[in-house]
């Protein structure tokens, strides 16, 4: 992470958790499966696949919801994918219903994709870098118009602040159109 999305302030941030109904039916079959394990095994047997599959069953739930979506110091970042703003292009609401043709007919074999199943909404952010082969991003959030302001607000902030090095970037990229 670079220096500047450590200090900057953030202007979004969302975590990815599963609700409190997609632990019940994970938990339910690590049970079972203990169960299974409990009743073919006597004494100190009995009970260890208790104390093994339930907790990795825990900690499989909890890492699953650990994604994170920011905006901070003139960055996008989703899950351990990192993108500074200036480098985005049109940002797109996609509803519980696109989200179907988003993730299948229309989906860009090179683009980078995060789903999750338990999130409802989408948004699709163009990249306008022309050394990255990456078209778009698509990703979830619960509160995709939060994220347009936020990639907004942002995007208003990061020309004054990264003049020089947009500048050099795309000089850079024509010069290397040109040979």
């Amino acid at each position: 992470m670079s220096e500047s999305a450590v200090t900057a302030p953030t202007t979004f941030r969302e975590r990815l958790f599963i609700p409190w109904w997609g632990w019940l039916l994970p938990l339910a079959a690590a049970s079972l499966l203990a169960a299974e394990v409990h009743m073919g095994f006597p004494g100190v047997r009995s009970w260890l696949p208790y104390v093994i599959v339930l907790p990795l069953t825990l900690a499989l739930i909890v890492r699953m919801g650990w994604t994170r979506v920011e905006v901070s110091g003139g960055e996008l970042t989703v899950g351990s994918a990192h993108v500074p703003v200036g480098l985005l292009g049109e940002v797109e609401v996609i509803d519980a219903k696109g989200k179907r043709k988003a993730m299948g007919p229309e989906l860009d074999p090179m683009a980078f994709v995060l789903h999750r199943g338990w999130v409802p909404t989408m948004v699709r952010v163009r990249l306008v870098d022309p050394e990255d082969p990456t078209p778009y991003w698509l990703f979830s959030t619960r509160s995709p118009e939060k994220l347009v302001e936020a990639l907004r607000a942002e995007a208003a902030k990061a020309p004054s602040a990264k003049a020089p090095s947009a500048a050099a970037t795309g000089a850079a990229a024509e010069g290397d159109a040109d040979a």
